[in-house]
């Protein structure tokens, strides 16, 4: 199959534990676009050195400037190498550079686990490459959840780097995806417009083909992808 450039991208965000892997699996079993999941491999193997995911919870104030900045940096250059061996003219990503710094980032610089001076050495990297180097998208799928579901479904999936993360945590997360995505608040200019569709994900969708097609079909509808599929 010959390579096809990217028409749209969408991006599918959440909490952690909304169920965005298992929801990208569903979307690429229904529409014919290009999946890419986030880049936890280099997270987890960065070269000799170890796992900085881990790290990152073992010690958050340590690990946390550190680990945000390479965050965005792995995903900026997943989604150029996926993109450039694309088959569809549609991609769709699991999260963006925006979720590192409107919900991540920001919430370790809120919660004390990054200083300011690190929170302005961030914010200046991440204009330059997020302004100059990603790619803007076309629509965002925000998983929305309610914290406790997020947490059972943690729980559930039994990721060791998870092992330490509380509810509280996974409280402040929902409270800054709920600002930037709904509220649209203190959002960049350029992104600020870019549509936003709301699905609600409490109820369990992964074995639930009804479920799976009513999330899908508002997909291609507030999209408009059969024009391009």
């Amino acid at each position: 199959m010959a390579y096809c450039p990217i028409k749209k991208c969408l991006i599918v965000e959440g909490n952690v534990g909304a169920g965005k892997s298992t929801f990208l699996s569903v979307v690429g079993k229904h529409i014919n676009a290009q999946i890419v999941y986030e880049p936890h491999d280099k997270w987890q193997n960065v070269g000799d050195s170890g796992n900085l995911l881990e790290n990152f919870y073992k010690d958050t104030p340590r690990w946390a400037y550190t680990f945000q900045s390479y965050a965005f940096i792995t995903r900026i250059l997943e989604q150029k190498i996926m993109a450039e061996k694309s088959h569809s003219p549609v991609q769709v990503l699991e999260r963006s550079v925006h979720t590192d710094r409107y919900c991540f980032a920001k919430n370790c610089y809120e919660m004390g686990t990054m200083s300011a001076l690190e929170w302005e050495l961030y914010r200046g990297w991440f204009e330059w490459l997020a302004e100059g180097y990603s790619v803007k998208p076309d629509g965002f799928i925000y998983l929305q959840t309610n914290p406790k579901t997020c947490y059972k479904r943690l729980v559930k999936r039994n990721r060791s780097e998870e092992s330490l993360v509380p509810i509280s945590y996974l409280e402040k997360l929902h409270d800054k995806h709920e600002q930037w995505l709904v509220e649209k608040n203190n959002v960049a200019d350029s992104i600020k417009n870019v549509p936003v569709l709301i699905l609600q994900c409490d109820k369990e969708f992964e074995n639930n083909e009804l479920e799976q097609k009513e999330h899908v079909e508002k997909i291609m509808d507030f999209f408009n992808l059969a024009e391009l599929l």
